[in-house]
């Protein structure tokens, strides 16, 4: 009993779907089983050539379409892959995010940051930042978490923000950067100078959620008449 079944799945594996219903139709018409049925139809469609050919032939367009789908499938996980991580960049002994918010904006800001080392380092940073626009809290939280790799020594350090308007501020020509954050960007720049090989990046505020707990955290901190 085996051994036919297992002929009939070879054979509806060969056939085309409109073959299959042919056959479906003649095993009912002709009262014959499924599998002679099916046989009968891919002799027809083979011709003088024979069903050995043919199956041969559908056999080699199976694995061709096996071969395009997992070739697919690679190229869609590749491509995934490079999504999520494009905006981390290349490894980095020391590693740093920040994130700073404004409760209402303008109103009450707390600052947030994770500094770590190759060696197991771990700094967190929360704390409350007086009153301000959530772009001025960015940049204290920045400048906080670059002061702390620099009382480390830390070198090789890439720095990770959700802020557009700080991270191209910071990375932009003297020029271009916003006046009412100037003193912020020189301070900043000037403690990214003191660290060997330290660049800041933008990455999306979905992967820069530490930096964003701590920094909710801080706002939290004020206590109803706005005192921390």
């Amino acid at each position: 009993m085996t051994e036919p079944i297992h002929e009939l799945a070879h054979l509806a594996a060969a056939a085309f779907k409109s073959e299959r219903n042919a056959s479906r139709k003649l095993s009912a018409r002709a009262n014959i089983s499924e599998e002679q049925a099916l046989r009968a139809t891919l002799e027809q469609r083979a011709g003088a050539r024979g069903l050995a050919a043919l199956l041969d032939e559908r056999a080699a367009l199976l694995a061709a379409d096996a071969a395009r789908l997992a070739e697919r499938d690679t190229r869609r996980a590749l491509a995934r892959s490079a999504r999520l991580n494009k905006h981390d960049g290349p490894p980095a002994p020391w590693r740093a995010w920040f994130d700073g918010s404004a409760h209402p904006n303008p109103g009450r800001c707390g600052i947030g940051a994770l500094l770590t080392g190759p060696d197991g380092e771990r700094v967190e940073i929360s704390r409350p930042a007086g009153y301000g626009n959530s772009s001025e809290a960015e940049y204290q939280a920045l400048i906080a978490v670059l002061e702390a790799a620099v009382a480390r020594g830390a070198h090789g350090l890439t720095v990770h923000g959700d802020s557009r308007v700080v991270i191209d501020d910071v990375n932009g020509p003297e020029l271009a950067g916003a006046p009412s954050l100037q003193a912020y960007r020189a301070q900043a720049l000037a403690l990214l100078g003191r660290i060997d090989s330290a660049c800041v990046r933008w990455l999306p505020r979905h992967k820069n959620q530490a930096a964003d707990a701590l920094s909710q955290r801080a706002a939290a901190a004020f206590g109803p008449a706005g005192m921390a």
